[in-house]
């Protein structure tokens, strides 16, 4: 478009510098060929130029001389004519030159970049037509101006809509439809990347699901903003941050937003609270009835009086409180609170104060009203704002109702105990917002029967081949439709790739949205690969939030989302609860009631059903069951059925999974396991159609190849807390956990195995480099779902606990394995008389084989730790501790980190067949300690059901090892897996008639590797006894040779490496040895040939019990002995043992300082405490006189600046205070004794970061100063904590960040952030 059509014609559009204007009405910047491109529009045709003066008069003669002076005439003429162009022209430049200088004023500036400012755009104000469809068509390039009504928007191709923007953001739109379609080549546009909407819009999705007289559009229904083939959907608001974590703890009683509002109480008289006004602890919490007691009345008295100056104060009146309250009471009243109203107090009725002791009357707040009746009487009500020491804003309101109060749960806001516990923060607000108006009430066939509210919502679905879909900075609210299948907030339909791949300029993303009170999920990636979703918030939503659908989803990164409170659904079987899981049927075979803890209770933040996706600083807390789910889909199920026959999900290698936080789930924060069931409900097998299934093993390999080497899976910096059940549990390899933290979880973390031998080959699973916490200083908030309260941690103190009071917390639980858990730390396990709390635990009620290759090496165990390993004991959760794999617990401690014994085995005290007379025991343990060499055999049967197996080693005959297998009493076939010394001998025997049929496969035999063993079998039986080699892969057979005989015990001890066997039949024991003969590989089962084998087929008529064990001994008794010695115990520290690394933080490019404070008061002396020291990074830094010792950090560095201690608060300490500590300092405060001059400090300590002077004249010390020297605002952490003079005081510790621009300090010339980084690598975009 031109912007001129001649020197008197105005511009119609001011063109940008430096830009193309002239766009199509289409055109959104993005794909590499719009799948259909609007021609441009046509510039209006210029108006006709008018002549500036009178028009001359024609002539019908003419001559020479009237010739000469119509020339003369003609120049006086052109030059009028010129002189009034040249002035035309020179006010048309002065007018637009006014024009701009008004649109400048106004800030109208036009922008190329803002899609309303596109001068093609027509104002449109459609107004208010309910029941009018409305069509934008071809060439109807509208700009909303105002709000408007719709029964529905539908954009055509060539169409296109942009809200109206201005600069102030003043307008405020509101379109209230039943939907918005966006057909192909049609766009919506509000705001854009680089002009956001800055303005207030409302999208209202109308509509019920009931209303016939509204037809539902064929794949979206009702109630939607849908975008097919060749739509364009560019919405942008206002860019804000998303959701970040508190800087500060905020208490249940919510200080820095609300402040104490005490619980209703009923009780007759008056109600009191007493507040510290320097921490805002509730000090005392009394009733005094004085209505009838003059007692109590004294009582109260004698307790104001005894209280310091500055105290808060509440008192409130419980149904009346005058009758016995005496005059001395009164007068107390008055002259300690400045109470204007207790004089005149009446019977029944309200009053409500809040004072400062000493403050006089300016101090109070107090309201009386007169009592109507129990059920509406006037309610009396005070309240006043005060602040920490600390510098945190808190209100105290009384009333004399006591109304309940504000938030329920502590919220924390700093490091504990190394693990990054801070809660997170969201906005769910935004400037444009798209809600789905929603009824009072549930009705009609929306799962009303599960759900009392309306739970038909709207939701937005984006068709593929689109042509641009951008959304960022919105809002989505109540949306989401939970009994329609594919009715989701936002939904990526079946769109295939959306990144470059897929051939769009500008990859697809999804930035900054708040996706809350949602009715079915957050977000949905359905057969879509290569999408960008950050930043965004997902709360409170019925079913899976960030759910990909059918298995085939790939590519996709979530990076800094944050998920919060996912509730059960309806949708899928993994939605539901338990009820829902029984109570809906309608899909399983006839009859069937399914199970839920195996088919359902799956609910998840992010449910991640391939590999191949990338999970980058994200956040998920307070799901229903899980935080993080991968589950593995063996075929492509749903819509992309058929798409891909086989996904290999199982074998696919993990996409980028780096500094994700998961907590306070139910079941587990991080779950990697399971599948989905992929066929309908049949007779054969009753279950729903993608039920949870229990046959998929996470095995990754190059290229999804299981004949490749295997690609171990990263899962790198997990923050993993207060998740009831288990942190972590990850099933199968190879996975390497690595730079995490885990606290407060009934388990921290556990691994399995991908299955048991002959299907699993053998892989292996790591931590390193890690943290575990058992019970941290964190110690929750007692009430909504925490349900279990009780003692625990290194204080003692009440908690929230997992489970119950008796439940066994662990650290790592060993499973089966191979695990190796190398470099990692462990603190604060402390048993408790109710409850078994280890660093090192095993699974309970095991019936599961267990590897004695699962090696523990390099780890640190904090003082804090009271049971390193724990093998289980007869008792609640325990039960017998009587199955196999209870009994083979065992571990490999290879440097004596946990023993203090050097390449030592740890097994249950009671398994005598993996000891010598040198074991160590501990019995705090129910374990023991030896050295040896330790294999499994890998046992089984055919041919007789309900057989136990009982394993008698010759030097141990009378301790048998009894094993009842791992197939259900009945089965046919059988499966032991014991662990065995190897170089000894053993019997088995049976406890019914000997099976027909007998493999034993050599399990994690190194070469040379053997055991001789003794099978019970009548005296009449004939053997048929051959050893083969089976490949896994092919599932073949080699090496088949057959055994033969020896005439004796002695004979075969010759001929070990022979192939024979002697059967004695005198005691019914059949000998042979089980050695191996080609080398292991790795973590593999089995040798480099495949899985070495012995098989016995019996031949006998006899059905007697075959065990031998009466005959067999003494005649093979042995004389215990080791085969390996038993090293002497370690006494030097553990070398380069424990995490390298102090803090695991959310934020791992920040540095942090660890300090600990141990102040020590008299009273702590006097019972023998005699420490008290200041450690900054753990180097100590101990002082012994009664005084103040002061330590200085550069808040830079980490460095110590200085140490200095004063023996009182004199001038030669208030100066130091004011001039001695250099700026941008740390500074750690300690006190011993009973120090001098504490009120004279109190001033001093404002520059340090307090919010204001401490009230330590009615302390009895201050335990500890977390402050700062040289900053214009104090940073958050900044914190004193005192105590009063009968406290005891205990070890803080805190971590604090360093290197923070807002000290002062310069930011380092190249920081690279991994997070952003990998953000690089998994987009492709620079």
């Amino acid at each position: 478009m031109p912007t001129s059509d001649g020197p008197t014609r105005y511009p119609v559009f001011v063109a940008p510098p430096n830009g193309n204007h002239q766009r199509s009405p289409g055109y959104v910047p993005g794909r590499v060929a719009p799948v259909r491109s609007p021609p441009p529009a046509k510039a209006p045709p210029p108006p006709p130029i008018k002549p500036h003066g009178p028009p001359p008069q024609r002539q019908t003669a003419f001559n020479l001389s009237e010739g000469t002076q119509q020339r003369s005439r003609a120049q006086s003429l052109q030059q009028r004519k010129n002189t009034l162009i040249c002035c035309g022209v020179s006010l048309g430049t002065f007018l637009l030159s006014l024009i701009l200088i008004f649109s400048l004023s106004k800030r109208n500036v036009l922008d190329e970049n803002c899609p309303d400012h596109d001068s093609s755009l027509s104002s449109w104000n459609p107004g208010h037509q309910p029941d009018k469809a409305v069509v934008v068509r071809k060439g109807h390039l509208f700009r909303l101006e105002a709000s408007a009504t719709f029964r529905s928007l539908t954009i055509q191709s060539g169409g296109r809509v942009v809200i109206a923007d201005n600069a102030d953001g003043s307008k405020n739109i509101t379109v209230r439809t039943g939907h918005i379609l966006i057909e192909d080549g049609g766009a919506l546009h509000i705001g854009a990347p680089k002009c956001r909407y800055r303005s207030h819009v409302s999208i209202i999705l109308v509509g019920r699901s009931d209303n016939k007289a509204v037809p539902e559009v064929p794949s979206l229904g009702r109630k939607f903003i849908g975008v097919m083939g060749g739509g364009t959907l560019e919405l942008h608001g206002t860019e804000r941050v998303s959701w970040t974590l508190l800087t500060r703890s905020i208490p249940a009683t919510g200080l820095p937003t609300g402040g104490h509002v005490f619980e209703k109480n009923f009780s007759r008289g008056i109600n009191l609270r007493v507040v510290d006004q320097d921490t805002a602890d509730v000090l005392v919490s009394e009733r005094y009835d004085t209505h009838d007691s003059r007692n109590d009345s004294r009582r109260l008295t004698q307790l104001l009086r005894s209280l310091p100056t500055g105290r808060i104060v509440t008192l409130a009146v419980g149904d009346s409180a005058a009758k016995s309250l005496l005059d001395e009471t009164k007068k107390t009243i008055e002259e300690k609170l400045g109470s204007s109203y207790v004089y005149d107090l009446k019977y029944r009725q309200a009053w409500a104060l809040v004072s400062v002791v000493g403050g006089g009357n300016a101090s109070c707040t107090e309201d009386v009203r007169e009592h109507e009746n129990h059920d509406t009487g006037g309610r009396a009500l005070a309240t006043r704002n005060f602040t920490t020491v600390n510098g945190v804003g808190f209100s105290v309101t009384a009333y004399s109702e006591w109304k309940s109060g504000k938030p329920q749960y502590n919220h924390t806001g700093e490091i504990i105990d190394g693990v990054d516990m801070r809660a997170e923060v969201a906005l769910l607000s935004r400037n444009i917002l798209i809600v789905g108006e929603m009824e009072n009430s549930c009705y009609g066939n929306n799962m009303c029967q599960f759900y009392n509210h309306d739970t038909y919502g709207g939701h937005i679905k984006i068709f593929g081949n689109f042509s641009s879909v951008h959304l960022s900075h919105v809002e989505l609210k109540n949306m989401g439709q939970q009994a329609e299948k594919g009715r989701y907030p936002l939904n990526f339909h079946m769109c295939s790739d959306v990144d470059q791949k897929g051939g769009y300029w500008e990859p697809t993303y999804v930035d900054g949205l708040s996706i809350h009170h949602s009715f079915s999920r957050c977000l949905t990636i359905h057969a879509t690969n290569g999408l960008l979703v950050k930043n965004t918030v997902g709360y409170d939503t019925l079913g899976h939030c960030f759910f990909l659908e059918d298995g085939i989803e790939q590519r996709n990164t979530f990076y800094h989302n944050l998920g919060l409170l996912t509730r059960p659904g309806t949708l899928l079987p993994t939605d539901r609860n338990e009820t829902l899981c029984t109570s809906i049927k309608d899909k399983v075979y006839k009859g069937y009631t399914p199970s839920p803890s195996t088919e359902c209770k799956a609910v998840s933040t992010f449910w991640i059903t391939n590999p191949n996706n990338n999970l980058i600083s994200n956040a998920a807390a307070g799901s229903q069951d899980a935080g993080i789910w991968f589950v593995f889909h063996s075929s492509s199920t749903g819509d992309s059925h058929g798409l891909v026959p086989e996904t290999k999900a199982e074998l696919t290698p993990l996409g980028i999974f780096y500094n994700n936080r998961v907590h306070s789930n139910f079941k587990a924060g991080l779950f990697i396991d399971k599948g989905v069931k992929t066929t309908t409900a049949t007779a054969t097998d009753p279950r729903e159609y993608l039920c949870l299934d229990n046959s998929a093993r996470f095995r990754p390999h190059q290229n999804a190849d299981p004949t490749r080497p295997r690609v171990a899976a990263v899962i790198d910096t997990l923050i993993s807390f207060k998740n009831n059940d288990l942190g972590a549990w990850i099933r199968g390899g190879d996975i390497i956990i690595q730079n995490s933290g885990f606290a407060d979880n009934g388990v921290g973390l556990s691994f399995a195995s991908e299955g048991s031998y002959p299907k699993d080959e053998g892989s292996s699973q790591e931590v390193t480099q890690s943290l575990f916490v058992g019970e941290s200083r964190n110690r929750g908030t007692n009430g909504g779902q925490n349900k279990y309260w009780g003692l625990g941690g290194v204080d003692g103190k009440m908690r929230t606990l997992p489970r119950n009071r008796t439940f066994p917390i662990r650290g790592f639980q060993i499973y089966d394995g191979p695990v190796r858990l190398t470099q990692s730390t462990f603190r604060g396990f402390v048993p408790t008389p109710e409850r078994y709390t280890s660093a090192v635990g095993f699974s309970l009620k095991n019936t599961w084989q267990l590897t004695p290759r699962n090696n523990l090496s390099q780890l640190a165990f904090h003082n804090t730790v009271g049971l390193q390993a724990f093998f289980g004991r007869p008792g609640q959760w325990f039960e017998e501790n009587d199955l196999d794999g209870d009994k083979n617990s065992i571990f490999h401690d290879v440097d004596g980190s946990v023993t203090g014994y050097t390449d030592t085995y740890v097994g249950r005290a009671d398994n005598y067949l993996i000891q010598h007379p040198g074991c160590v025991s501990r019995p705090q343990w129910n374990g023991v300690i030896c050295s040896g060499r330790y294999s499994q055999v890998y046992i089984q049967t055919q041919g007789a059901p309900s057989l136990t197996l009982s394993i008698n080693r010759d030097e141990y005959p009378n301790t048998p090892l009894v094993l009842r297998g791992i197939n259900s009493q009945g089965a046919l076939s059988q499966q032991y897996q014991p662990i065995l010394m190897m170089s000894k001998s053993y019997t088995l025997h049976w406890s019914g008639p000997a099976p027909r049929e007998v493999v034993l496969s050599l399990i994690n035999f190194d070469k040379d590797d053997w055991v001789l063993v003794g099978l019970c079998y009548p005296s009449d039986t004939a053997f048929q006894i051959m050893a083969d080699i089976n490949d896994r892969q092919s599932n073949t057979f080699d090496d088949l040779t057959d055994y033969g005989t020896v005439s004796s015990l002695a004979d075969l001890e010759k001929r070990q490496t022979e192939r024979k066997y002697f059967f004695d039949k005198t005691v019914g024991l059949l000998w042979l040895y089980l050695q191996a003969r080609h080398s292991r590989d790795g973590h593999s089962y089995c040798s480099v040939r495949g899985c070495e084998r012995v098989k016995v087929i019996a031949t006998t008529s006899s059905k007697q019990m075959c065990n031998c064990t009466e005959k067999a001994y003494p005649k093979y008794s042995q004389t215990p002995s080791a085969v390996v010695p038993m090293p002497t115990l370690n006494t030097h520290p553990c070398k380069n043992c424990g995490a390298k690394q102090a803090v695991f933080s959310s934020e791992p490019w920040t540095s942090y300082l660890q300090t600990q404070i141990k102040s020590l008061t008299v009273q702590e002396q006097q019972r023998g405490d005699n420490s008290s020291f200041i450690t900054v990074n753990e180097v100590t830094m101990p002082f012994s006189q009664p005084g103040y010792f002061i330590v200085s950090v550069d808040a830079c560095s980490g460095k110590v600046t200085k140490e200095t201690f004063f023996a009182k608060m004199d001038t030669k300490m208030e100066q130091f205070l004011k001039t001695g500590i250099p700026k941008r300092s740390i500074v750690l405060m300690a006190t011993r004794g009973q120090p001098v001059g504490m009120v004279t400090l109190a001033p001093h300590l404002v520059s340090l970061g307090l919010a204001k002077a401490a009230d330590l004249h009615s302390k009895g010390m201050f335990h500890h100063l977390h402050g700062f020297s040289g900053g214009s605002s104090p940073p958050p952490w900044v914190f004193l904590q005192s105590s009063q003079r009968d406290e005891f005081l205990r070890q803080q510790e805190r971590y604090l960040p360093l290197a923070l621009e807002t000290y002062g300090c310069s930011p380092p010339a190249a920081q690279t952030r991994k997070d952003l980084e990998l953000l690089k690598t998994a987009t492709g975009l620079q």
